[in-house]
């Protein structure tokens, strides 16, 4: 068996085993006949893909447009919306 890798029937068989490798070893790869099904990882590693680091605030400040300074009147149309018949 590939440290990683475990095929359906055996990660069933044991299943403790393989959340423990996937917090100690990182993600573990589960086979179903013979192909990548699923990823079994740590609720860490999880959480370092989903949740990120800042928030929009803090990202927006790091931003290299942060100093930009925008004109949004420029960008606004000026002519009146169109009529519509209801």
């Amino acid at each position: 068996m590939n440290e990683q890798r475990w095929q359906l029937q055996e990660a069933k068989n044991k299943f403790s085993q393989l959340v423990e490798r996937a917090r100690k070893f990182g993600p573990q790869i589960v086979t179903k006949h013979g192909k990548e099904a699923v990823v079994i990882l740590s609720f860490e590693d999880y959480k370092k893909m989903v949740l990120p680091e800042d928030n929009l605030i803090e990202f927006l400040r790091k931003s290299p447009l942060a100093q930009s300074e925008i004109n949004f009147s420029a960008l606004r149309q000026k002519d009146k919306p169109r009529d519509i018949i209801l």
